[in-house]
């Protein structure tokens, strides 16, 4: 397989050529800490940005099996690293020339924790990643030292700050991961108790907009309280016993 430096070593090559001279870096690269596949190279630099995967082994990503041990942890977890990977991306990622130049974005979740193909936790702990990279270009001319720059500098920086249980707090971590297998246990409940949906005491409703689904903040928000007559308890397998409003069917 070829590694970084061989990457390294096209991008000085194309260096000032067409953009299209991209297209040569398409392939799978051994980095020191994961494998890095450029799946997808854009023709242009004002096109869709270039689609590339990051699959870091469990060996070296290093969560914890209880964190992954089952579908509803592996997806809680893997909706957390996206958002941390997110977060890199806006604090790391600059423009570098014409166009869509030097972006790095992924496929973040909002406030729904969903499984997704942006981050994925695999059975054996292994962790892949799918994102874009605008390759950098001054006008339609390849700008190859950005390129090595952002590829073989901010892309690996990003992913140990993200994708690597080193870079997170146990405890955090598992919080995602539990909180996602109790949200499962209970929605699996629901049905057997008659209900269609549950709102649990504790609950912050109001969102900050209509285009911002992030739980409102500030003293004067009023946390959900259900009223006795429906208020209904579930046991879960992490938080223990919950208590809320259950709505019949």
């Amino acid at each position: 397989m070829a590694t970084s430096e061989t990457l390294r070593q096209i991008l000085n090559r194309i260096d000032g050529r067409g953009y299209k001279a991209y297209k040569d870096i398409a392939g799978t690269y051994q980095f020191t800490d994961f494998t890095l596949a450029v799946d997808y190279v854009q023709g242009d630099p004002f096109a869709a940005p270039s689609r590339l995967r990051a699959l870091i082994p469990s060996a070296v990503a290093g969560f914890s099996d209880r964190l992954y041990a089952n579908g509803s942890r592996a997806i809680g977890l893997s909706c957390f690293l996206a958002k941390a990977f997110a977060a890199e991306t806006h604090r790391r990622s600059a423009r570098r020339g014409s166009g869509k130049s030097g972006e790095i974005r992924i496929e973040a979740p909002g406030q729904q924790v969903l499984a997704n193909t942006a981050v994925q936790v695999r059975g054996d702990g292994a962790v892949e990643a799918r994102f874009t990279v605008g390759l950098p270009a001054q006008g339609r001319r390849v700008l190859g030292r950005q390129a090595c720059q952002l590829l073989l500098e901010e892309v690996p920086r990003i992913i140990e700050s993200s994708l690597m249980a080193r870079s997170h707090a146990e405890e955090e971590l598992w919080r995602h991961a539990a909180a996602n297998e109790d949200a499962d246990a209970l929605r699996s409940m629901l049905a057997q108790r008659g209900l269609i949906a549950f709102v649990a005491d504790g609950s912050i409703l109001p969102r900050w907009s209509g285009v911002d689904d992030r739980p409102m903040g500030g003293e004067e928000v009023i946390p959900f309280s259900s009223p006795e007559s429906l208020r209904i308890a579930f046991s879960l397998p992490n938080a223990g016993s919950v208590a809320g409003m259950g709505v019949g069917e």
